[in-house]
């Protein structure tokens, strides 16, 4: 199993039942949620670090 970093965030309680939504229309913990759109956002803005092994196809 990957090691995981634990951090406290503070969120907006209106905020915070928005993903709680989404998170259940997905079958998502909210936990799995946040990680699913913030690695969503940082690939969309390529944040991420290339794979090894894997070559783009545009």
């Amino acid at each position: 199993m990957s090691k995981r970093k634990s951090f406290v965030l503070r969120i907006d309680p209106a905020l915070f039942k928005q993903i709680e939504k989404w998170a259940e229309d997905e079958f998502r913990s909210v936990n799995g949620q946040l990680e699913w759109i913030i690695n969503k956002s940082l690939k969309d803005h390529k944040r991420l670090p290339k794979q090894k092994g894997k070559q783009d196809k545009a």
